[in-house]
């Protein structure tokens, strides 16, 4: 049968509120308070958060940092990440992971930043000093492109993989599970690309009611957001919305959490919003929470440090004041 009695809901809904009283159950902590507390403290398990940004908007730097931070942050939990790496070699998101712990920047660790300069040896001792220690940490990569269906079958055998029997009853681990991004997945024979994120947003939430796992999946924010109309200082357009990110609804309706992110000096825009918010360099980052199906909506804002690949708490930019006619 495929009904259950709405008891059992109940029962189970009660169990998991008793069981976060007792701190039994933890979302999983993201670096970053504003984020964790738009929702329950951090991203469920059982979920998919979509993160979407233009082409330089910083969703890669949030997703790396959350995974290069997630162990410290989640202590006790036992978690595992499993990494759908489809856009950038394996290679060049480690160097990046250096770069973001020791504060020097990608050119100047692959000795390109400056003529005649190259890395100490001690600098390279200490990045890999810090491979064999993040080594010790459970992360596993995919880097070959797969189809929604590859995809499914692939963490189906993860979750398996690493699962553990107690008593007879089969105990899966928390995992994140990221994917970098939705469009680079394979589409099938004769498959749209609005096919393809159809379905695997399907996959997406079959597997998160079958297993604990937080899904983080990165998209694209369409051209429209670029046009001129939108780039007009001080206007609402400016502000992403639901329906810029790439396939639409296609995505959309399946995400628990849905985030944009925007640096608006990339559209030469210095007025943010119709607050008028100031943007005075290019390193700030708008956080829109578009959807959140168990916390709330709101934008707030932070600073890339992309010299450090890092994203970084910032206060809310002061206002400009609106213009009186006389």
């Amino acid at each position: 049968m495929k009904w259950k009695s709405h008891a059992a809901f109940y029962d189970e809904a009660l169990v998991y509120l008793k069981k976060r009283q007792q701190g039994k159950i933890h979302s999983f902590m993201t670096p970053w308070p504003k984020i964790n507390d738009a929702g329950i403290k951090g991203f469920e398990y059982n979920s998919i958060t979509i993160i979407a940004a233009r082409p330089g908007g910083g969703k890669t730097l949030m997703k790396d940092q959350m995974v290069r931070e997630g162990f410290k942050l989640n202590k006790g939990q036992g978690i595992r990440v499993l990494e759908f790496q489809l856009e950038m070699v394996g290679r060049n998101s480690k160097i990046r992971e250096f770069s973001s712990v020791s504060k020097k920047s990608y050119k100047y660790l692959c000795s390109a930043e400056t003529e005649g300069i190259t890395i100490t040896d001690d600098l390279l001792d200490k990045c890999a000093q810090y491979a064999i220690n993040a080594s010790k940490y459970p992360i596993d990569i995919v880097e070959d492109r797969v189809t929604a269906q590859e995809f499914k079958a692939e963490v189906i055998e993860y979750m398996k993989t690493h699962s553990i029997k107690e008593e007879g009853v089969t105990i899966y681990r928390k995992t994140l599970v990221t994917l970098d991004h939705s469009v680079l997945i394979k589409k099938m024979k004769n498959q749209s690309t609005l096919d393809m994120l159809n379905m695997l947003g399907e996959v997406c939430t079959e597997l998160k009611k079958m297993y604990p796992i937080a899904f983080i999946i990165l998209s694209q924010l369409g051209r429209d957001i670029t046009t001129p109309v939108r780039c007009e200082n001080g206007k609402y357009g400016n502000y992403p919305n639901s329906n810029d990110i790439f396939g639409g609804d296609a995505l959309n309706q399946h995400a628990d959490m849905l985030i944009a992110l925007d640096r608006p000096a990339l559209r030469h825009i210095t007025a943010y919003g119709p607050d008028r918010f100031i943007i005075n360099d290019d390193t700030v980052l708008a956080a829109h929470i578009l959807k959140s199906r168990t916390g709330d909506t709101r934008m707030s804002f932070f600073k890339a440090a992309f010299e450090n690949m890092s994203i970084q708490p910032a206060n809310t930019p002061a206002q400009e004041p609106l213009k009186t006619k006389k």
